[in-house]
């Protein structure tokens, strides 16, 4: 196996964030849940975008994220994701490609517009996500760049993609792709709802296609159907060859057999917007795993990672995160 050109390649939705500050009210009065991510269509969409004042936009989707956070931490990324030829596709483009992660999934010329989440952002920096995914749900199996996951050390598979019928496809796909390549494959876990609605299919794909399993505290009880968080991470252990598992404040669980281990979090002076905090972590857990690191100190990179996004509005690192650790 020659060695790999690149650290990681990450799979995901490709999307514009649209970050606006609000009140708990507001949700309220909208009848959304808290901190939670859901899938809406392009006339709620249109509608919920009406409603906002002084928003900012800016390129996200988590796997996108992550990559855009390795290539900050001065690692090599790829990203496979699916746009419009529209204008919010060429910004999403041109964003990615400017923060040096490596993109040529070309654009849909046909179909729904590029992807875009409507992220609201309430006093405590808590995020609540409305997405509509829109051109990014259409990734199949010929936008998968095999070249690519091939050479890349880790391919890492955002969960909020699963939802698809052919993104299934092409995750399963890319995961037979990287492996038959002697690769890694990882996946995020991306929200409880998430994991509650493809569950029994995400506890096969961990036992049998993911070496690395990234999840909050929420998700990874969700997953195994308990409220014991150390029972959770013991069948994470006999799913997956290494879990990390975020735990807000309390930091992190590294999870690697029988073997556990907390790793604690960074002390943060003020929390300004929770959006991006796992998809940093992850991002600094993949460099640190494809540069020699043990779990532990990996973890301990994603943690000062999560703790630089939390300090700032938006989930793209605004400054160099190699200069961090």
């Amino acid at each position: 196996m020659s060695d790999p050109k690149r650290d990681v390649v990450g799979i995901g939705n490709a999307i514009v964030d649209i970050l606006v500050e609000v009140d708990d009210r507001f949700l309220e009065e909208q009848g959304l849940a808290k901190g939670t991510m859901a899938l809406i269509d392009s006339g709620q969409a249109l509608g919920l975008y009406r409603k906002l004042d002084d928003y900012i936009e800016q390129s996200g989707g988590s796997a996108a994220n992550t990559m855009a956070g390795i290539a900050s931490l001065g690692g090599s990324a790829g990203f496979i994701g699916r746009v419009r030829d529209d204008e919010l596709g060429a910004s999403f483009t041109r964003d990615i490609r400017n923060v040096g992660v490596e993109y040529t999934t070309p654009p849909a010329t046909v179909g729904p517009s590029t992807g875009r989440c409507i992220v609201l952002v309430t006093p405590d920096g808590e995020r609540t996500m409305q997405t509509y995914l829109g051109a990014c749900a259409a990734l199949s199996l010929e936008d998968l760049d095999e070249g690519m996951i091939a050479t890349s050390a880790i391919t890492y598979l955002e969960g909020y993609l699963w939802d698809p019928p052919e993104a299934k496809e092409a995750f399963l796909a890319a995961a037979a792709m990287a492996h038959g390549a002697g690769r890694k494959v990882a996946l995020t876990l991306s929200d409880p709802f998430c994991v509650e609605r493809h569950r029994k299919e995400f506890q096969n794909l961990a036992d049998d296609h993911v070496d690395i399993l990234f999840g909050n505290e929420g998700e990874i009880l969700s997953l195994f159907e308990t409220d014991d968080l150390e029972a959770a991470l013991r069948n994470a252990g006999r799913s997956c060859e290494l879990t990390a598992v975020t735990l807000g404040a309390d930091g992190a669980m590294v999870v690697t057999g029988n073997d556990c281990r907390r790793v604690p979090t960074l002390p943060v002076k003020k929390v300004v917007d929770t959006t991006g905090a796992g998809d940093l972590f992850a991002a600094g857990f993949l460099y640190g795993t494809t540069h020699g690191a043990s779990p532990v100190e990996a973890a301990k990179i994603g943690g000062i990672c999560a703790a630089m996004v939390i300090s700032q509005f938006g989930a793209r690192p605004k400054e160099k995160l190699s200069d961090l650790i």
